[in-house]
């Protein structure tokens, strides 16, 4: 039986030492989670004083693409964030897909704008197209991250010319 209690003593030092080293590790993490919603704030801050309420959808876009060239530590992040976070029990999931659908519902509104002003064809789905525009712009940074010689003024600029032609033409439909 005494060949028993040391390896009891040990054990209960061992467990000890665990659940010291677990609330330590849970002190940080929850400290990452709230550093992490700051970065993301900082981003949201950073794109809010960068947007012009007033341009059009497609001015919008190319101002985005400046980004590209002014604040490229911002999409790198935002990247590395998105992706790390697809779990749907990851610490930042819900907010990203809130800010996902936030900014579809964005673009939608400003889609049925200049369909009720008569700037944008009426046939188009603004849900629709807010969501491809959302996702070419999270394609584009993630294509930027995996490839920074991407030619990203080019890319935007003919993405923007082509939205242009469906957002106003018929012939844009095809």
């Amino acid at each position: 039986m005494s060949g028993q209690r040391p390896y009891a003593t040990l054990y209960a030092k061992g467990e000890d030492r665990r659940q010291r080293i677990l609330a330590v590790a849970q002190r940080l993490l929850t400290s990452k989670e709230q550093l992490l919603h700051a970065v993301l704030e900082a981003r949201d801050a950073y794109d809010h004083s960068h947007r012009d309420e007033s341009s059009d959808i497609l001015q919008q876009l190319e101002h985005v693409a400046e980004r590209f060239r002014r604040a490229p530590h911002l999409i790198g992040m935002f990247v590395v964030l998105l992706v790390e976070n697809l779990d749907p029990e990851a610490p930042l999931r819900q907010r990203l897909v809130d800010r996902y659908r936030l900014a579809v519902e964005i673009l939608a509104a400003r889609i049925r704008d200049g369909q009720r002003t008569g700037r944008y064809r009426t046939d188009l789905d603004p849900s629709v197209k807010a969501a491809e525009i959302v996702a070419f712009l999270y394609g584009m940074e993630a294509s930027w991250l995996v490839d920074p010689s991407l030619p990203v003024a080019e890319v935007f600029k003919e993405y923007i010319q082509s939205l242009a032609l469906q957002l106003t033409s018929p012939e844009g439909a095809r």
